[in-house]
């Protein structure tokens, strides 16, 4: 009950929170200045944190904090003893007057000391956070098994209770790019600009002990929400390196329809151009009428994105090259406009005759798949991929408002998540990879990186295709994130899952993936309202249990559904052998339908078909019923009624494509599960396209035959109603209903 009351709050203040999102200027009641320091009290547990030398304080949003103008927490400062004090009601920090800030190991100058768990815990410069708990990587190029393990950056988490945001214009990110301030615009995207002393120091402590999801909310307010990807995205996407022909991408897609696989996105990786790695010209010997082929793939309820690396700007031979090299004052003996987004002169032209162009010939959106230098050669320590991902991403909000803006793009550092979505890299096909993913995607969400997609299968693969590991990678797939297959070039590798012998049980994974829509996608808007991303660790929910530390093939898919994916090969007898951990409470295991206690261990045997997911006993969750497409809005939902408490949830709902989800343009649907009774409520809100009216097919898991049901109070006769014997499951038939009026269905025992 208390987190859906917190979610529905949360989406009401949405609408005011964004007025103040990006305005980096805090409030002057919450700045106290003392010679060469500045600190800046922005939450009770948040404390800015600079030291210039040169008394210059930077104020300009920086690439991960846009926003400081919260509203200012109580808080006291005094001087005593040559002492400054700033007491929250969190934390306490005590700097010695005219001391120097920086990164040495000195408890004398600067401490702040707050609470954990009972215990005093004193921090200061230069303390080892060694139990942070990390957040993302740039990329899984390479990932074979874990090694990627000691590359994933320290995140906004730590069992210690504290955590450093460092925006020093002087430290590395993960990719040894810097941070960098915004300043002016440039076609109306905030652009690029030196920070106003290099040599400063700019922290930002976060004393949040282990109250991790306060932790991840109140950066959100500062560092930009996760904005919500399109619907469409959500859904099953098709994706190889492979040179298709328009006739072999139509193949696919006919083969695809001709199986009844859903899907809705379809990729042109790199070969979609002339040239080799980077190339910006339709190869016409493969896709001779790219408008044709574009139109037909979204007559076919598919959206198109095309696989960019940019890096080698423009040569002689690109269509466009002659107005991009004139629009940038170069001479007619150039060969090559390199690639400079720093430059707003570049970004103008390359975009207004380039990207433009393709866009108008159908492209929906780019994978922006930068693999080359990582640090820009014109601006000493600017990372390409933050930058590039910041202008894409903002190119398309300011010049597409038809929809949302979306790139596909690998994580820049801190602040990437601002521009959804992820593309994690080329990994390995092997059973310590796919064993590694699960951990990897729960703990991105500790830098609110809550979106990335992984190559589902694996991207290189040795030796022949094997069906088992892409099933378990699809499995896994269908609580992620992202649910997209790819694979390399390397003869032989198959992606397409109706080529597998057990093609029956891929396409269940893609089918469960579109009924879960509904809760997804509620998630997703509660990743935009709170900053908790739909996969996360055990600990956000149970921080003081050191099994949700360890157990780190485990993760929640949304607030009630605990995931422990199979990823190990099956034994001699068909099933593989699995331990699984369940926190405090009870659980609905969906494979064995039936209700488990938590705060225990057990072991059990999974068959290829199954999946080891678990519902939060008392929720409710909502399916789709079987759909192609998710431009459909199904004119029925599923409302499955999890046994062993009373619960509720809220179905969350908008047009799927638009940024009007920001100014309130959505629905909810409360649906709430008390005493035998489900009663869902009246819809509230309104967007362009809502259903008028909708039936349900009510579910009420693993119960005994009731002696009686009634609908809005009244007996209904067998014909609309069913009991299973052998699932113990009674399924509700109620017609079709207006979404304003209130559908109550019980059972009488």
């Amino acid at each position: 009950m208390k987190r859906i009351l917190l979610f529905a709050t949360a989406m009401l203040m949405s609408v005011m929170v964004m007025a103040d999102e990006l305005n980096p200027v805090p409030h002057q009641e919450a700045v106290v200045r003392v010679g060469k320091a500045r600190f800046t009290v922005l939450t009770p547990e948040m404390i800015r944190i600079q030291y210039s030398d040169v008394e210059q304080f930077e104020d300009r949003a920086t690439f991960a904090v846009v926003n400081r103008r919260l509203p200012v927490p109580r808080f006291k400062q005094e001087r005593k003893g040559g002492y400054l004090f700033i007491k929250t009601d969190a934390l306490t920090l005590r700097y010695k007057l005219g001391g120097r800030i920086d990164a040495t190991p000195n408890d004398e100058v600067l401490r702040i000391t707050l609470r954990l768990n009972g215990r005093d815990v004193v921090w200061y410069p230069g303390k080892d956070d060694a139990m942070n708990l990390r957040g993302t990587t740039r990329t899984l190029d390479g990932q074979l098994g874990d090694n990627k393990r000691s590359e994933m950056e320290k995140g906004l988490l730590s069992r210690a209770g504290w955590s450093i945001v460092d925006e020093s214009p002087l430290t590395k990110r993960g990719d040894g790019s810097t941070t960098f301030v915004f300043d002016g615009e440039q076609d109306g995207i905030p652009w690029v600009a030196e920070p106003v002393d290099k040599q400063a120091i700019d922290w930002y402590f976060m004393g949040y002990g282990h109250d991790y999801k306060k932790a991840l909310g109140d950066f959100a307010k500062v560092g930009g929400r996760q904005p919500m990807p399109p619907l469409y995205v959500l859904g099953y996407w098709y994706s190889k390196y492979q040179r298709y022909t328009s006739d072999e991408f139509m193949e696919i897609v006919n083969d695809v329809k001709r199986n009844q696989i859903p899907m809705d996105v379809m990729i042109f990786d790199m070969d979609w151009h002339t040239q080799g790695w980077t190339g910006w010209t339709w190869d016409r010997t493969a896709i001779p009428d790219p408008e044709g082929l574009i139109d037909w793939m979204h007559k076919k309820g598919l959206k198109v994105s095309l696989n960019l690396h940019p890096a080698d700007g423009v040569d002689d031979d690109e269509d466009y090259f002659a107005a991009v090299r004139d629009d940038m004052g170069m001479g007619a003996d150039t060969k090559v406009v390199p690639w400079n987004l720093s430059d707003g002169r570049f970004y103008h032209t390359m975009f207004n005759r380039i990207i433009r162009a393709r866009e108008r010939q159908g492209v929906d959106f780019w994978w922006l798949d930068w693999q080359q230098n990582l640090t820009s050669k014109y601006v000493e320590g600017l990372g390409e991929t933050f930058w590039c991902n910041h202008v894409f991403y903002n190119d398309m909000r300011l010049n597409r408002n038809d929809r949302r803006p979306l790139i596909f793009h690998r994580w820049g550092g801190l602040g990437s998540h601002r521009y959804p979505i992820g593309f994690s890299g080329d990994s390995f096909t092997t059973w310590n990879t796919l064993a590694w993913q699960p951990y990897f995607t729960a703990t991105s969400s500790n830098v609110l990186f809550g979106y990335w997609g992984h190559d589902l299968g694996g991207h290189q693969q040795k030796g022949d295709n094997d069906g088992e590991i892409y099933l378990r990678w699809m499995q896994f797939g269908v609580f992620t994130p992202i649910f997209r297959t790819h694979a390399t070039n390397w003869p032989g590798i198959e992606r397409r899952i109706w080529k597998y012998d057990n093609f029956p049980l891929l396409l269940e994974t893609v089918r469960l993936r579109y009924a879960l829509m509904p809760y997804i996608y509620t998630a997703c808007r509660e990743a935009y309202d709170t900053g908790v991303s739909l996969c996360r660790p055990l600990y956000y929910e149970w921080p003081e249990e050191n099994k949700a530390y360890t157990c780190e093939g485990e993760y929640m898919f949304g607030n009630d559904i605990l995931v422990a994916p199979v990823v190990a090969p099956v034994g001699a007898d068909g099933k593989t052998e699995q331990a699984v951990w369940l926190p405090e409470g009870k659980w609905f295991d969906v494979c064995r339908n039936c209700l488990r206690d938590g705060e225990t261990t057990f072991t059990d045997a999974y068959a290829l078909n199954e999946i080891p997911y678990f519902y939060r006993a008392g929720t409710v969750i909502v399916n789709n019923p079987p759909m192609m497409n998710l431009s459909e809005r199904p004119d029925r939902l599923i409302v499955k009624v999890v046994p062993g408490a009373d619960g509720e949830t809220t179905l969350y709902e908008d047009d799927g494509d638009s940024e009007g989800y920001k100014q309130g343009l959505y629905t909810t649907t409360r649906m709430v599960h008390q005493g035998g009774e489900l009663t869902i409520c009246p819809r509230e809100g309104a967007f362009s396209g809502m259903p008028v009216q909708r039936a349900y097919t009510v579910e009420f898991l693993s119960t005994e035959r009731p002696s009686a049901v009634t609908i809005n109070g009244e007996p209904v006769g067998n014909g609309a109603w069913t009991y299973d014997e052998g699932t113990r499951k009674v399924t509700v038939y109620v017609g079709a209903t207006a979404c304003e009026v209130a559908v109550q269905v019980g059972l009488k025992y």
